[in-house]
């Protein structure tokens, strides 16, 4: 190879730093087969400088290579990818009548978005499954071609492939259009995929149908989605299936039925129809983060719900958010209800003259925020259209912006491990494409949250692009107990609200000057982290959040006098407590509280009432423990008792 000339080389440069010659035009897989047959076999595609590119690819210059093969996180995103084309093929081979339209890869798994005049049923994901695997067997190579867009659209007309058409007559006059083939099955695909259908594997699954609007658009034809996941092993497949079985019977809408919590209805979709149970959980919930604040040195304050117009395009939230507001006019004014309360807390700031002695002035409010999200994205208490923040601004000097952030993720930290959640991440999210403020001001942004994160001490990743649109921010994603991301909290840094409002302070030297404003939430919104909680939970909630406590339950109701008696001293004593005095037997007692989840139950037959002692019961223990009624109130207090400020 030292022969040839220079110019009909590249030099390949592999992961491990070292750096081979070959011919211009080498492929990811003749690289893979050079370096040694284990690879040539698990490769599926190349990193060439970073993009992944299928392994059929000439590479014309110098380049960085790796090889991507199923140990790669990389991976999993072009197996599913795959996954949605077998699928396509599958349905092809079934029906051949169907148009498929897109199948992407989303979070765990994929889909396909398919027009067909029959309507799927569940028998036909087992049917569809079946021939995926067929596919698999008959390994398939798949092939990456170019085409001019008139020859494209001409091949997809003919095919009856309508929907492809109209992708391709959409796409701009110079985009690549790279079809991909295999079998008898042709797609458009942008790539890159597997050098052929065996390299999927059969770790897939189909897993429900939904509808779906071409083009998530309600004026167009109703297609039929058909879910999936795939991952790279069948160990990984059948972890992913039991967390989804997890997650199915830890639903907070199904738990919040049997709990007696809340409902939700048509009459108003989107907003939380509280039951007096589901209340005091709330409101648990909310007199802890109340005592959090005061002891942080917060302000409450509440600001209106319905604000004019004005002040939303003064903001810059009539711009960009309008879309998501619910609107009403009066007397000639257009209204909005707030989708969020960082412009009412300026109102506030601005009323009598501030000096820097004021600042830092952290203003805290339980706000009650509407949210005009698509009927078709709501999901309970995890998405809705009504909601109230646990929301704050810190109101700073430039100077102060570390510090109080630091202390800011200090609390944040304590209230979730109260809350029970200890795997905590945190990512950094610089600024969008969409954005308000001047570039030199979002690197002051960026540089004082850096800044401030670094001394914070805490790990955190890169999240580009996905700051707000006024200012950088932290975002901080909690793991539950079967191992979903909830992100939760935030820390925005806004240098532009406070000059678009006409926020301003007094300085030491006298001058005017803008204070920062540093947005910030723990929980997120109240409704969104209590269905977190009952999922993380499956609705054995820790004691002190139990919307009841205890319950007192009688064997016999030669007990009722002194069960009474126990459920009046436990109340007296702070507990939440109900007795339960009917004329069931104990069992049928017992299975009922513990489909309620009620943590507790005191067991009181005539041998407990005559010696003044209670049968402890914890929820899912069999074991008893048998006290004296002051030891159990005693005991029961202590456990009760929220966390400390």
């Amino acid at each position: 190879m030292a022969d040839i000339a220079q110019d009909s080389k590249v030099a390949i440069t592999l992961p491990d730093g070292s750096v081979r010659h070959y011919d211009a035009g080498i492929t990811g897989a003749e690289i893979a087969a050079d370096i040694g047959p284990g690879l040539a076999k698990a490769a599926l595609v190349a990193r060439v400088d970073g993009a992944l590119m299928d392994l059929s690819v000439p590479i014309e210059t110098d380049a960085t290579i790796g090889i991507v093969t199923g140990a790669d996180e990389a991976a999993l995103e072009i197996l599913r990818h795959d996954a949605a084309h077998v699928l396509a093929e599958a349905a092809k081979e079934l029906w051949p009548d169907i148009q498929v339209t897109i199948g992407p890869v989303i979070a765990d798994g994929f889909y396909y978005d398919f027009s067909r005049s029959e309507p799927f049923t569940p028998d036909d994901l087992d049917t569809m499954e079946e021939k995926m695997r067929e596919i698999v067997d008959r390994d398939e190579p798949i092939r990456r071609d170019v085409w001019d867009r008139e020859r494209a659209i001409h091949f997809f007309k003919e095919q009856g492939e309508n929907y492809k058409a109209e992708i391709i007559q959409d796409l701009p006059e110079d985009e690549v259009i790279s079809i991909y083939s295999q079998g008898r099955f042709t797609d458009l695909c942008r790539g890159p995929h597997l050098p052929s259908t065996g390299k999927l594997g059969k770790a897939f699954k189909l897993l429900k149908l939904a509808g779906a609007y071409w083009r998530g658009d309600s004026r167009n034809e109703m297609l039929q989605r058909v879910y999936g996941t795939a991952w790279a092993t069948d160990k990984q497949l059948r972890a992913y299936l039991h967390r989804i079985d997890e997650a199915e019977r830890r639903d907070h809408r199904r738990l919040g039925r049997e709990m007696n919590l809340y409902h939700f209805q048509e009459e108003a979709a989107g907003s939380v129809f509280w039951h007096p149970q589901g209340w005091v959980l709330y409101r648990a919930v909310q007199d802890y983060v109340r005592r959090k604040l005061d002891h942080a040195g917060y302000v409450e304050v509440r600001t209106p719900e319905l604000i004019d117009r004005t002040l939303w395009e003064a903001s810059g939230h009539w711009e960009k958010f309008r879309e998501h507001m619910f609107t009403a006019e009066s007397e000639h004014r257009v209204l909005a209800l707030k989708p969020m309360n960082c412009p009412g807390h300026v109102q506030i700031f601005r009323q009598g003259q501030k000096s820097y002695r004021d600042l830092p002035l952290r203003m805290a409010e339980f706000g009650a925020c509407h949210r005009n999200e698509p009927s078709g994205a709501l999901h309970g208490l995890l998405r809705a259209r009504a909601f109230v923040q646990d929301d704050a601004h810190i109101f700073c000097t430039e100077d102060q912006i570390t510090a109080e952030t630091v202390s800011f993720c200090a609390l944040l930290m304590e209230i979730y491990s109260d809350f029970g959640f200890e795997e905590v991440t945190v990512k950094f999210s610089d600024r969008p494409a969409v954005r308000a403020g001047s570039d030199t001001v979002w690197d002051r942004a960026e540089a004082a949250l850096m800044a401030a994160l670094e001394s914070s001490g805490l790990d955190f990743e890169l999240n580009p692009g996905e700051g707000a649109f006024y200012g950088p921010k932290l975002e901080f994603v909690l793991r539950d107990a079967i191992g979903r991301d909830w992100q939760c909290g935030t820390l925005q840094v806004d240098f532009v609200l406070p000059e678009r409002l006409d926020a301003a302070y007094i300085a030491d030297d006298g001058a005017k000057r803008r204070p920062v404003m540093l947005h910030r939430a723990i929980l997120g919104s109240f409704e969104r982290f209590i269905g977190i909680l009952v999922e993380n939970y499956a609705g054995r909630l820790p004691l002190w959040l139990a919307p009841v406590q205890v319950v007192v339950a009688t064997i016999t109701s030669d007990a009722d006098a002194f069960a009474e008696t126990v459920t009046a001293e436990l109340r007296q004593a702070g507990l939440r407590s109900e007795s339960d005095l009917r004329n069931e037997k104990i069992n049928y007692k017992v299975r009922e509280h513990s489909l309620a989840k009620v943590p507790v139950m005191l067991v009181i037959g005539r041998r407990e009432a005559d010696r003044k002692t209670v049968s402890v019961r914890r929820l899912g223990s069999r074991d008893q423990e048998i006290l004296a009624l002051d030891d159990a109130v005693n005991k029961l207090s202590k456990e009760a008792a929220p966390p400390a400020a």
